[in-house]
């Protein structure tokens, strides 16, 4: 219903922005710089409580030497090692209130909700690049002679991180992890369980941070991709680096990153999303080679889903 595509056609699309060549070893460089962050953190307990669960405030630094911050909710009395979740935000906002948290904390599983670096949260993003840094994130570091400069890559790299550092605390079992989030919560849960194969989980919801080619020719202006938009008419009217421009985002482009997942995934979209756009949406789904299960809301788009609470938390109550 209102989709930019029949659902038929969706299940077969395939996407149409660029990979770049050199997209693995682009991949393989940024875990190897990973792979020297310390696992470190400091917890502040939180002004926040609750008699089912320990509530903190978690820093680590991230890549860069930026200071990073998570809401951290642990079990009461957790029982052995038990399952956990790290959960992502949406597009400017913040890893949002204790209380979802609670809720899978009195159920047994912890959580680690990050705070992407610089938007709505007390995440620090300490960035220089060369070029425009207005209008948003996604083109943050598109002008840069360096790659790495992207934003994304390192909010791709604090995912990966978050997940590890559940995975070294004493009463997390490290095989039973899962990642969750929507919009951009939901691209970042796709990027994490790409980029570390031992999350077990993965339920993103009507992921962003896809396909941009398809997303700048659907109506971009009223999308979450607008800024894709503001880029060509500020900076590249006539569109002279438009392939260069979109290939360089297929580094950061989760459709590209989803055939490494091997985690299993519940995948959950609305047909009518206006915002990031099914096609975007399933260019990145039908990539997806590990066990997966399909959540449509045909009436619906970016918007409140119904039900979706209680399908997240079954599923992750199965870990």
């Amino acid at each position: 219903m209102g989709s930019d595509m029949a659902l038929a056609e969706l299940k077969q699309y395939e996407g149409s922005s660029p990979r770049p060549v050199d997209f693995d070893a682009y991949w393989a460089r940024a875990l190897q710089e990973l792979e020297g962050q310390s696992l470190d953190y400091e917890l502040v307990p939180a002004e926040f409580s609750s008699p089912l669960a320990d509530c903190y405030h978690l820093y680590f630094t991230g890549t860069g030497g930026a200071r990073i911050h998570a809401k951290y909710v642990k079990p009461k009395k957790p029982e052995g090692q038990g399952p956990a979740m790290a959960m992502f935000h949406g597009y400017s906002c913040d890893s949002g209130d204790w209380a979802d948290k609670v809720n899978y904390a009195a159920h047994g599983i912890t959580v680690l909700a990050l705070d992407c670096r610089g938007q709505g949260g007390l995440s620090e993003d300490n960035l220089t690049v060369q070029g425009t840094t207005i209008r948003g994130h996604i083109i943050r570091g598109i002008d840069d002679l360096n790659t790495d400069k992207l934003y994304f890559r390192n909010v791709f790299l604090d995912t990966v991180q978050t997940v590890r550092i559940l995975m070294s605390m004493e009463h997390v079992d490290p095989e039973r992890i899962g990642v969750h989030g929507l919009s951009q919560g939901g691209a970042l849960a796709t990027a994490c369980a790409a980029l570390e194969p031992r999350v077990k989980l993965a339920v993103p919801v009507y992921p962003f941070l896809c396909d941009y080619r398809r997303a700048f020719e659907l109506n971009v202006t009223t999308s979450a991709y607008e800024e894709i938009h503001y880029y060509f008419r500020f900076f590249d009217p006539h569109h002279l680096r438009e392939e260069e421009f979109f290939t360089k985002l297929g580094y950061i482009d989760i459709q590209h990153l989803a055939s490494r997942i091997k985690a299993k995934v519940l995948f959950v979209t609305g047909l009518a999303d206006t915002i990031c756009p099914p096609s975007t949406q399933f260019a990145v789904y039908n990539k997806i080679c590990a066990e997966k299960e399909l959540l449509v809301y045909h009436e619906y788009g970016h918007e409140y889903l119904p039900y979706l609470s209680d399908h997240t938390l079954q599923a992750f109550l199965k870990l």
